[in-house]
């Protein structure tokens, strides 16, 4: 009888917590990944060790504390005033930089939109939907003079009150296909852009963003800690800025700098290229292959990978928000959180690759990504022919 009423007040207290853990959760707009989900299955043994080994009193006690501390430690979403906020955006030109330049100019920050090309298409757009507060700036992350042109003319601006924010989202994608047929220029590109340009701006402008004890903030990729098939160049470059930012939070907490790094999954923007860029990589690949390797592959394995591009695109979606509304906890949230996931999946397959065997992510990627699902390089098809025959 003692132990049904103790399984009962157990009962009674986990739906009481359970319900003011989700309004707690649902209100402050926390999503999975930062809700601490280890810390809840944690609660759940607990719970279980308290009811059925230690006495009803003692291990009550300790249960309703243990909760207690899980629901005080969930974030409370506390924003910042966005006026008189100033923020450096990378790679304005189009994409996710654009979109994000022109929401945050709505939204009242200072904005300064780093482009590629200020009598460019992109930069043209936005002088035209965006407020006069936005700047533009010529901005090539791999160009160490346009990056101390830029710190100038922003720091004549911005003087003491000192720069609130770089966002970090210049990016190239590169090419899709297998780490040995990539030319090592794709290699050289990803890494000067997606991790040594990253380096070299945050570099320059750290004095001022020290100055406002500010946000450092990239623009990161799930491939930049889950092995996706055929981004050996791009992952490889985000995996870099990744740690780069987990550095640099430790680095810049004596400074009062919080550091988030923004980790998602597909989503359509301009980094996949236009056809005459895919065109050129093709034949790109072909000029600068070995032939033996050449023949090792095949020239219709070599021609899938043209489907590459079209695959990608459709497992990729057009709804930025997401993004947008992480960038922006990430910037004005009081307390942001150093890790971002928006997107489908964003969360989940990194677990699945981290915490299942690998033979379960490695198929799950092989149907999820469709890489080279029937086709299989030429000398392994004759392989595979022989060993049946024999």
């Amino acid at each position: 009888m003692v132990q049904c009423d103790s399984a009962l007040s157990y009962l009674v207290l986990s739906a009481l917590f359970s319900g003011l853990v989700i309004h707690k959760l649902i209100r402050n707009k926390v999503k999975i990944e930062n809700a601490a989900v280890s810390c809840l299955l944690s609660l759940l043994l607990l719970e279980i060790i308290c009811c059925c080994i230690l006495c009803s009193r003692l291990g009550l006690i300790l249960f309703i504390l243990a909760c207690a501390i899980y629901y005080i430690s969930i974030p409370v979403r506390m924003m910042l005033t966005p006026q008189d906020k100033t923020v450096l955006i990378t790679g304005c030109d189009s994409g996710l930089g654009y979109a994000l330049a022109k929401h945050l100019d709505e939204q009242g920050v200072l904005v300064f939109a780093g482009v590629l090309d200020k009598k460019g298409q992109g930069a043209e757009e936005l002088r035209r939907v965006c407020s006069p507060r936005l700047s533009l700036i010529q901005l090539d992350v791999t160009n160490l003079g346009q990056i101390k042109t830029a710190y100038n003319e922003m720091s004549s601006q911005v003087k003491d009150a000192g720069l609130w924010a770089i966002v970090h989202n210049a990016g190239v994608l590169g090419y899709m296909a297998d780490g040995e047929l990539l030319p090592i220029s794709v290699y050289k590109q990803c890494m000067d852009v997606n991790f040594i340009g990253v380096v070299q701006v945050t570099k320059m402008f750290m004095p001022l963003l020290r100055k406002a004890k500010g946000r450092l903030v990239t623009i990161s990729s799930m491939a930049g800690h889950t092995p996706i098939p055929g981004f050996a160049a791009y992952a490889a470059s985000k995996a870099a800025l990744s740690m780069f930012s987990a550095v640099m939070r430790q680095d810049l907490f004596k400074w009062g700098v919080k550091v988030s790094a923004i980790h998602p999954s597909g989503f359509k923007t301009n980094i996949f290229g236009s056809q005459e860029h895919w065109l050129s990589q093709d034949q790109n690949i072909l000029d600068n292959i070995m032939p033996d390797v050449k023949e090792d592959y095949g020239e219709e394995y070599l021609a899938s990978l043209k489907d590459l591009r079209y695959t990608m695109s459709t497992v990729t979606s057009p709804d930025l928000s997401p993004v947008l509304e992480d960038v922006c906890h990430a910037l004005l949230a009081r307390e942001p959180y150093f890790s971002y996931t928006p997107g489908q999946c964003a969360y989940l397959i990194p677990c699945l690759f981290r915490y299942f065997p690998l033979w379960v992510y490695d198929n799950f990627a092989k149907q999820t990504f469709q890489i080279h699902r029937n086709i299989l390089p030429r000398s392994l098809r004759i392989s595979k022919a022989n060993n049946k025959t024999d």
